[in-house]
């Protein structure tokens, strides 16, 4: 499995390309991003815990990785990331699990 900090270089590298490609499109983009996620009713870690799992059991690869990040960015710990990977399990059977491999590769990859 290719390194997942790596797959997420990658993903920002080609963020930041889009956004000078079509910035008009990105800005709005953003705005929805910062809507959706900011803190309200659940917090911005809750909000991105459950993307993490929206994530999974989609099996988009840059997704997961990029959730994964902002949850860890959001304040979430190992546990909480583990508790939304079981949710996703859940749900999803082996396939969930499979995906959720990922995930424990990033986190040991950052020393979380």
């Amino acid at each position: 499995m290719q390194s997942q900090i790596d797959i997420n270089e990658d993903r920002l590298k080609y963020l930041a390309q889009l956004n000078q490609a079509l910035p008009e499109v990105m800005e709005h983009e953003k705005a929805k991003w910062d809507t959706v996620y900011k803190d309200g009713a659940l917090s911005s870690k809750v909000k991105r815990l459950m993307a993490l799992a929206v994530a999974l059991r989609a099996g988009c690869t840059h997704c997961v990785v990029g959730q994964t990040m902002r949850s860890l960015e959001a304040g979430a710990t190992r546990q909480e990331i583990l508790e939304a990977i079981s949710v996703n399990m859940s749900m999803s059977g082996t396939t969930g699990i499979a995906e959720s491999l990922r995930v424990l590769r990033l986190l040991d990859e950052l020393g979380k």
